[in-house]
Parts: C-alpha cells; structure tokens; sequence
C-alpha cells in the first residue's frame, strides 16, 4: 500500500479492488476527466514477491533484483553498513539493513521496509516497463513518478561527506544517487518503450536536484524524457541549505518572488514546463506555512495562495485539502502519541535522544517538528461537521486524528457559504474558470516580475496572444503594505481580489495601499 508497493497490478485491499478502480475509471471518462496513476519504482515493499525470493538466499535468481553488498567489520568482527550514507527519512539511522540469514546489506534509502531496486538489471527495468503497460492499458492517463531521479546509483557506493558534522555516523548520500550516471538513459529506455506508444502525461518527483541544465534536460519540449517535473525549491524555502529536510530558516518575500520567477521564466526561455504547486503530501499545510493561518486571516491567506498558483504557467497541482484552506494541526498535539508519520516519529526519537536533557534545545525540536512534519498534510479530510469530519463513520477511528477545526473548516459548509465574500473553495472555483477562459496569458503566457526589491508585495506581469496583459499584486505579510504602480504599468481595471465578492475598489495608479494578505488581479492596457 503507498510507498510500501507489495504487488504493483492489485488494488490494496484497504482500498478496495481492481474492479472499483475500473469503475472509478468509467465514471470519470463519463465527466470528462482522467486519472494519473501514482508510480513507485525506486524500491518496493519488502513484503513484495521479488525481494522475498531477493532475500531468500544469494543465489536465487532475484538477488539481482535490488542491491546487496557485503557488511565491512569493526574491531570485534561486528557486521557495518557497506557506507555512510544516512537514511533519507531518519538521518540518525543507516541507508542500509543488515539480512541475518543472508549476512549481507541491502540498501533502503528510504526505511528498512522499503529495498531499493537495482535498476543496474535490464530485468527489473523490463518489469517496471510491464507494469506501466498494464495501468495504460487500463485507461490511466500517465504517472506521477515517485522519486524517480534516485533510480540510479554511483556503482561504487563511495562514503559521503561528513556534512551532518563529525560527531554523527551516518550523512547524506544524495550526491551519489540523485540524478544519478545513468538515470537520463533509463528514463529515456521509458519513453521510447512506452510513454510515446500511448502519448502519456508524466510529472517526476526528483528532489534534490537544483541545476538547471539537468531540470531543463529532463522537461525540453521533444527531448527531454518528462513532460515535467516538481521543482522543490518553493517548498524548500525553510530548509538549511545542505541539511535535511526537517531544519528551519527565515525566509522573505523576495524568496517566493526569486524561486517562482526564476522557474517561470527558464521554462518559457528555454522551452520546458513548469508544474505549479505548493503544497503536497510531503510537505506541511501551504497556508500555515506562507501565510497567516489563525481563525483573523486563513481565508485570506490561503486566497492569496489561489491567486497566485492559479495565475503562474505551466500545470497546476492542487492537493486535497489545499481548496479548502486546511491548515496544520494544534501545537498541542502530541509528539510521540498524534504524530505517525516515519520521518516525524524518528525526528523526535533521534530529538529526545540528543536533547532530553537540554529543555531550550529540545524546544527548538519541537518547533521544527511542528512547523515541518508531513503529518500536517495526511490528517483525514474535512467533508463535513459530523463525526471524524465524514471521512469516515462514527466509532470508525481513522489513520490518524481529524485536525480539531473541521467542524469550522470543511467542504460541506464552504460549498454551501452565501456570505458577503468568497468562501476558499468558492476563490478556487472562480480563479480556476478565469484561467481557463485566459488559457493564453496565465498558463502560456509571458512572465515579468515587477518590483522585485519590495519587502512585503511580490507582483508581476502575465501577458496573452489573445487576452493581453494582466497585473497580479500579493501582499505576503501580515501588516497593510502601500505598494507603488510602476509608472509604465497602466492598469485599466482591477478584476478580482481576495477580500471582496466583486471587483476591488482600488487606485488605478500611484500607491496601491493592500489590506494584510491580500491580492489583487488587474487588468492592463495593452
């Protein structure tokens, strides 16, 4: 089930059954509508098929299947990790599981649970080759490829660099598995051999990766082997440079404007394509992250989100949840009892560990852990007031707790809202159907930035074939900003906001004075 794939042509029971994905499938087709299948290739479950006979001895066919390597031994004769690379989703344990019965290492990036393939075997490449077949042929329309630029591997596993600092054992191996040797190659073998035989749709998921030759060589329009890919960098805002992922840094509103910009603008240079996002399931809540998510200012602050995702170029990613403006779970829940997710339980173990006698230290911890753990994003949907948010049924407890606003915070009551302003989910509806009707400016159309000096507004510029130019301005502070027009900037009307139903009464000229959180869409002569 998720990332832990047993059996990759089976519906988890869980879930359900093929059949229900085929009739998932017809329904759909009937709206007009396509599903994107979820595809995780990196490594597998270790209750899969293929590494239980992996495992089973080191002659059986399989063993080549994932990657095995022999223990090193320290002064007692004790078996240790072939390298010092960290686990990716607990950076205090090894990369690798020691097999009692095998006594070999296998490598598992991720958890122990989770055995990396070794795409180094033309065999498991012509398996994964199969099974992308078999959902196409079903009606998927593409995939969202999970972490697919660590599918290959530097083949002499060197250590890392100690970046993490002398003390600790294991450190991050990225560089020698992210967009590793051969991974342009094996995603090429996959779109050749199958992507262009049924015209497929593909978003990568390749964190780690920053250089924009690589990015662009991967998306270029005819060449490259994705259609695109999610560039991490707007979610990576508050991680320490060269640390994990679970560290905070200040950022400003001039980071938004410098990350989006500069994407926005080498995709349309350079004839990539952009995915829009910022907000996913590995990521905490958008609106507690960027904004201001108390009971004054969420619809605000998530709205402004809306503007802006709704108004950049390239294919728009909404996660659930995100157009309801969902928000983190209370401060007050507990670390070692709420929180379920493997990369915050090892956090906060690793957390006490270090720092169960150093309260302010461990504080510190805390904040991080509050402020970044996944867990914000995987609580149960809010469909309504009724018990556990009808997600599921009364006396069914769920995965994890609802968060404790949903009888405030649901689909059911932002769907039905009639108020004076727009409901989150009723901004959503609205943006989505003008960017639709101005397909030419907001999802082909040319970007500029403009202002990009400004302390608290990122503004800039969309501009259309056919609609002309428009003016998006977004206050990303929580206090009144007054925000020059530039001079050759004519707006000729101001469209849409986020603080009113209609269209806002705003200067067309001069000072623009915008209330905390607030956006604007306007639009321009020529």
């Amino acid at each position: 089930m998720g990332y832990d794939i047993s059996d990759y042509k089976a519906i988890d029971p869980i879930y359900g059954t093929n059949e229900d994905l085929d009739h998932l499938q017809s329904e759909l087709k009937k709206r007009s509508m396509k599903l994107m299948m979820d595809l995780v290739v990196n490594h597998t479950s270790e209750q899969h098929a293929w590494f239980v006979e992996s495992r089973s001895s080191r002659t059986n066919p399989k063993r080549s299947w994932y990657i095995w390597k022999d223990p090193k031994r320290d002064e007692n004769g004790k078996p240790q990790p072939p390298n010092n690379w960290s686990q990716i989703l607990g950076e205090a344990n090894s990369a690798w599981t020691y097999d009692e019965e095998t006594e070999q290492y296998y490598l598992s990036l991720f958890t122990p649970e989770q055995p990396d393939l070794n795409w180094e075997n033309p065999d498991v490449r012509a398996a994964v080759h199969d099974v992308m077949i078999y959902w196409l042929d079903k009606g998927a329309c593409g995939y969202r490829m999970d972490v697919i630029n660590l599918i290959s591997k530097d083949q002499r596993f060197p250590d890392a660099e100690p970046v993490l600092g002398p003390d600790r054992k294991y450190h991050p191996g990225g560089k020698y598995f992210v967009n590793g040797p051969r991974m342009h190659e094996y995603l090429q073998e996959i779109k050749h051999k199958v992507l262009e035989k049924y015209g497929a749709i593909t978003v990568g998921e390749m964190p780690g990766v920053r250089d924009v030759d690589e990015i662009v060589r991967t998306v270029k329009s005819g060449t490259g082997e994705l259609n695109m890919i999610f560039i991490f960098d707007i979610v990576d805002i508050d991680n320490v440079p060269g640390k994990v992922r679970m560290t905070l840094q200040d950022w400003s509103v001039k980071d938004i404007g410098r990350i989006v910009s500069k994407w926005q603008r080498v995709m349309r240079e350079r004839d990539g394509w952009n995915s829009v996002f910022c907000e996913n399931h590995d990521n905490p809540r958008s609106v507690s992250r960027y904004t201001d998510d108390s009971d004054q200012y969420r619809t605000y602050g998530a709205t402004l989100l809306a503007l802006m995702e709704t108004t950049l170029a390239g294919t728009l990613y909404l996660y659930q949840g995100e157009e309801l403006g969902m928000r983190n779970f209370p401060k007050s829940w507990d670390p070692l009892k709420d929180y379920k997710d493997i990369e915050a339980v090892n956090f906060w173990k690793k957390s006490l560990d270090l720092y169960g006698d150093d309260p302010e230290e461990l504080a510190r911890q805390r904040k991080v852990l509050e402020r970044k753990a996944r867990d914000h994003a995987r609580t149960p949907m809010q469909w309504n007031a009724g018990p556990n948010a009808g997600f599921a049924d009364e006396g069914v407890e769920p995965w994890m707790r609802v968060n404790d606003d949903y009888r405030e915070v649901n689909a059911e009551k932002q769907l039905s809202d009639d108020s004076e302003g727009l409901s989150i989910w009723q901004f959503w509806q609205r943006g989505l159907a003008n960017r639709k009707m101005h397909q030419d400016v907001f999802t082909y159309g040319d970007f500029e930035a403009v202002s990009p000096e400004s302390e608290q507004v990122f503004a800039y510029l969309r501009t259309g074939k056919e609609s002309g130019k428009w003016l998006i301005v977004l206050n990303f502070s929580g206090k009144e900003a007054a925000w020059e027009l530039p001079e050759d900037v004519k707006v000729e009307g101001w469209m849409a906001g986020n603080y009113t139903k209609g269209k806002p009464d705003k200067p067309l000229k001069n000072s623009v004075v915008l209330h905390p959180w607030e956006g604007l869409l306007g639009k321009c002569v020529g």
